[in-house]
């Protein structure tokens, strides 16, 4: 077993409560983590998983939400990747997902998500 962590990746995302937020978007940030069963056994792509595949999945469910609430989001991305596993090589996807824009009065960096699937169940 071996794990594949995606850091902070960016993103411009038209989600949010609000119709401003949903209008002219914000920013938001994401990270990775799945854990895939079986270690490689050669130096190719075709014996791993490609992370690559990953970023491309992520990508396409954030710039096509227009959701409400980052949570659901996150949880897209988590079934998206769940949906993209037809081999069952991976046993847990993790998502993170930060809103770094808030129509909040107050000072913080951003609001965390944390949504994941252990996949061994």
């Amino acid at each position: 077993m071996y794990r594949i962590l995606m850091k902070n990746m960016k993103f411009h995302s038209h989600i949010g409560v609000f119709e401003e937020e949903k209008k002219l978007g914000q920013a938001i940030e994401l990270d990775l983590l799945v854990e895939v069963k079986k270690t490689p056994k050669c130096d190719s792509i075709e014996d791993t998983v490609s992370y690559a595949d990953f970023y491309d999945i992520i990508k396409e469910e954030v710039e096509n939400s227009r959701a409400d609430l980052i949570e659901t989001l996150a949880q897209s991305i988590v079934e998206a990747i769940k949906a993209w596993d037809t081999k069952g090589q991976l046993s847990k996807v993790n998502v993170k997902l930060r809103k770094i824009a808030l129509p909040i009065d107050g000072i913080l960096d951003y609001v965390q998500v944390e949504m994941g699937d252990d996949l061994n169940d």
